[in-house]
């Protein structure tokens, strides 16, 4: 196994799990995914420094404050209208809504609820609100290649969820 550590420029892949605060999963890959530290792909708040100076198979477990995480739930983000004036194809729970709004900007809401012929949109992070608990295993690390650098804009996202 090797022995480099985790810096700015090493290739690192690591699967993951994110749990809430009574340890209900949320989110987890059991395939390993990578990025570049210190490159374009943004990290969950605090995994940068949770996981610098680490090596291949080290596992780390870390505490996401709602701040350090996805925000605090906004409820101004989140309208309720009649299921009636909803286009068919979006209601169910978990369907995804583009809007725009007056600036051209589009953010992307979700479905959340239905109930009493209502149905209720989300624009906060699914993750919103919540306290994580996150644990990472590190399966490699090592010198970036030209073609990880090329890819580096392309990759996956660490965590997935966590955009």
């Amino acid at each position: 196994m090797s022995e480099e550590r985790i810096q700015d420029g090493k290739y690192v892949s690591l699967t993951y799990r994110i749990a809430d605060e009574t340890g209900g999963v949320l989110e987890h890959s059991d395939l390993p995914v990578s990025f570049i530290v210190g490159g374009n792909q943004e990290l969950i708040g605090g995994m940068d420094a949770a996981i610098r100076g680490k090596q291949a198979g080290d596992e780390v477990n870390f505490e996401l404050s709602p701040e350090q995480g996805f925000g605090h739930h906004d409820p101004d983000l989140t309208f309720a209208d009649d299921i009636n004036n909803v286009p068919p194809q979006f209601r169910h729970v978990g369907a995804e809504v583009q809007m725009q709004n007056e600036a051209g900007e589009i953010k992307t809401f979700f479905v959340s609820r239905i109930e009493n012929g209502r149905l209720t949109i989300d624009g906060n992070h699914p993750l919103a609100g919540k306290r994580l608990q996150v644990h990472v295993r590190i399966s490699e690390v090592r010198e970036a290649t030209r073609e990880d650098l090329a890819q580096d804009g392309q990759a996956c996202a660490i965590p997935p969820a966590l955009h």
